[in-house]
């Protein structure tokens, strides 16, 4: 068992939980994954670690409560445990030899993003942190990205916080303006990702995604998260989760995570009524 010792809500669709896991937090690195179970009926669910204590034997998890599995963890306390977590999976993010990176997170993808800075920053690498939110009220973990970067610019597509306009739209300023990037690695919705290795490509910047197709065993055998990358089908849990974003075929990505969609839509609703019937 493993046991849940501190929670934060983060906003009213995000939640952190900090998880007590001591072998996990002895080896994991930024870029990795776990995949937990919160009971014997529980489906299998991949969630990068957003952070790690290895003294504490902690690891830090950042959930966007939005399927019945994420919601149910969402409603667990303090003192409560989970089932199964197992890690650490995955390649961790190459980060060797970089000097100026830019660190793009989208949403709740920042969460993923956050200790690929810190580990940079920690390197003694220049950072510059772009995050992007739908608005204002949505916005999560500024203190923390703002500690890790030698420049951090908040982007809402609103204009209710920070600049307006989308990640791709600061980057491609920054690039303009004369930044010369080792490396720009990105991490959000699929299709940010893609519009910033559109951004990248032309100057031919190293450019780093983080993808999560559907997942299920995280040991490649099932076959659920094969991606195309350059001509060739990857595994997301054994080959990634990081691939070079130029030779990524997202639009077949996208095919493939609307595969489920409805299934996942009955679920939280599913999960929804059986919550307000046991009230």
């Amino acid at each position: 068992m493993y046991k849940i010792v501190n929670k934060k809500l983060l906003n009213e669709a995000v939640v952190l939980v900090e998880v007590e896991a001591p072998f996990i937090a002895k080896k994991v690195l930024p870029g990795q994954f776990i995949i937990f179970r919160i009971d014997e009926q529980g489906e299998r669910v991949p969630l990068t670690v957003a952070d790690y204590d290895r003294e504490k034997g902690t690891i830090t998890l950042i959930v966007q409560m939005v399927g019945r599995s994420t919601k149910m963890l969402g409603a667990m306390e303090v003192g409560d445990a989970l089932l199964d977590v197992v890690g650490p999976l995955g390649i961790p993010t190459h980060l060797e030899g970089l000097k100026n990176v830019c660190v793009i997170g989208g949403g709740v993808g920042c969460a993923i993003a956050y200790p690929q800075a810190k580990a940079l920053h920690a390197m003694g690498a220049h950072v510059d942190m772009i995050a992007g939110f739908r608005s204002k009220d949505i916005v999560i973990i500024e203190d923390e990205m703002r500690a890790v970067a030698d420049n951090l610019y908040v982007m809402t597509d609103d204009g209710t916080y920070g600049e307006k306009g989308f990640v791709t739209v600061k980057l491609q300023q920054l690039i303009d303006e004369g930044r010369e990037y080792d490396a720009v690695i990105a991490i959000g919705p699929v299709p940010m990702m893609k519009f910033v290795s559109e951004v990248t490509r032309p100057k031919a910047i190293k450019t780093i995604v983080s993808l999560n197709p559907i997942m299920i065993d995280g040991t490649g055998m099932c076959g659920g998260c094969r991606v195309n990358v350059g001509g060739q089908i990857k595994f997301a849990c054994v080959d990634g989760p990081d691939f070079d974003g130029h030779q990524v075929n997202f639009d077949e990505l996208m095919k493939r995570n609307a595969t489920n969609r409805e299934q996942e839509q009955h679920d939280s609703e599913h999960c929804r009524l059986r919550g307000a019937y046991n009230a």
